[in-house]
């Protein structure tokens, strides 16, 4: 099963901060500077977080982890705006 996740971080340093950015592509949905939306199984979740504390310094960069639930229950409504509005990116496959 899938849970969504917001991800969030704060990056001291240029340079591990694209280097957060590109990581974070490859797992979920830019929505905002430096905030992801994310479908994860398990395996992503952990696989993720390896590779996250490969590139961060503890002592100075924070990553917030924030579990919205099932990604097809409650996930799907969570997440409220205010001034433009917010609406989920559509998944599909593409075929090539």
């Amino acid at each position: 099963m899938r849970q969504t996740y917001v991800v969030t971080y704060d990056i001291a340093h240029a340079t591990r901060l694209r280097i957060v950015y590109r990581v974070m592509r490859g797992f979920g949905d830019h929505i905002q500077l430096s905030v992801f939306r994310c479908d994860l199984s398990a395996r992503e979740l952990v696989e993720l977080r390896v590779l996250l504390a490969e590139v961060i310094h503890r002592d100075e960069d924070q990553v917030l982890f924030v579990d919205l639930g099932p990604a097809d229950g409650r996930a799907l409504t969570c997440i409220e705006s205010m001034g433009k509005s917010y609406t989920a990116p559509e998944r599909c496959a593409i075929v090539v």
